[in-house]
């Protein structure tokens, strides 16, 4: 079953996120970290995006149940690596690398996936099957990371779609 595939920027993503949970009902919200596209090539400045995201992609889309899945852009490269980028500040995310993939339950974040571990298909796999609380994750010692990429995949249109920034 095709996953809807939101997109969202730094200015927006808080909306996109908060509309996403409000709209997600039975299904599972998957959170995706990606470096913009660079419009000359069409693909990520970001090397493990570009391997990851065909991966994400696959399996959210052949997924047994529901998926939305919210896949921000953070920014071109300078913007990304500095110190200050807000993703990597926010204590809910708490960003270092990219992609970043995330499981969000309740809120909250229940297992994520980063950097090379996002073009994993059998950690993927995990991670959309797990149906754990953040808390009993985090206790459980279960994974806490997760990452996908959709740049392959159908976008659903909805009221809180954005474009692709470049």
């Amino acid at each position: 079953m095709p996953a809807n595939i939101v997109d969202a920027r730094l200015d927006n993503f808080e909306t996109v996120l908060k509309e996403a949970e409000a709209g997600q009902g039975p299904g599972l919200l998957l959170i995706l970290f990606v470096g913009d596209v660079v419009a000359s090539t069409g693909e990520s400045w970001c090397p493990d995006c570009v391997r990851a995201e065909p991966v994400i992609y696959d399996q959210v889309n052949g997924a047994d149940r529901p998926v939305t899945m919210v896949r921000v852009f953070v920014g071109d490269k300078p913007t990304w690596k500095t110190r200050e980028h807000p993703l990597r500040t926010d204590k809910r995310f708490r960003i270092t690398g990219i992609p970043t993939l995330i499981r969000w339950e309740n809120g909250a974040q229940a297992s994520r996936l980063e950097a090379s571990e996002a073009a994993d298909e059998t950690k993927i796999k995990r991670l959309m099957r797990t149906r754990s609380s953040r808390s009993s994750s985090m206790s459980s010692g279960g994974s806490r990371s997760a990452s996908s990429s959709p740049r392959a995949s159908k976008s659903k249109s909805s009221s809180f779609t954005s474009k692709r920034t470049s």
